[in-house]
């Protein structure tokens, strides 16, 4: 089992940056991937970053070269810092966690708000 604990959303303003920390405990040894997804009013869930074990990077186009996944294996914690925010970024982010032990299994965070407005 893997427990994820975000922090770091908040209210900002058009232009600024967040960063969103996620630590995870318990079997983080079997963490073989994190990402980062969000939830807009009224919309999907969608992936908004992604890292693997070995440092691959994975972003879709709406937040490349604003949004940057890192890990601190050390300190079992993803980070997610945004820049140049939009009003279109609000939303609820949620970290996710990708674990192997024979099996995959994805443990999720409980969220973060995020929110763009002047």
């Amino acid at each position: 089992q893997v427990q994820l604990v975000e922090s770091g959303g908040g209210l900002v303003q058009p232009g600024g940056s967040l960063r969103l920390s996620c630590a995870a405990s318990g079997s983080t040894l079997s963490i073989v991937a994190m990402a980062w997804y969000r939830q807009r009013p009224g919309k999907e869930r969608e992936l908004v970053a992604y890292i693997n074990t070995s440092g691959n990077t994975n972003y879709p186009d709406s937040v490349k070269g604003r949004f940057t996944i890192s890990r601190d294996n050390v300190k079992n914690t993803a980070y997610l810092q945004m820049n140049s925010l939009k009003p279109e970024d609000t939303a609820v982010y949620y970290c996710k966690a990708v674990a192997w032990s024979g099996l995959s299994a994805d443990y999720w965070g409980q969220g973060t708000q995020v929110t763009v407005s002047s």
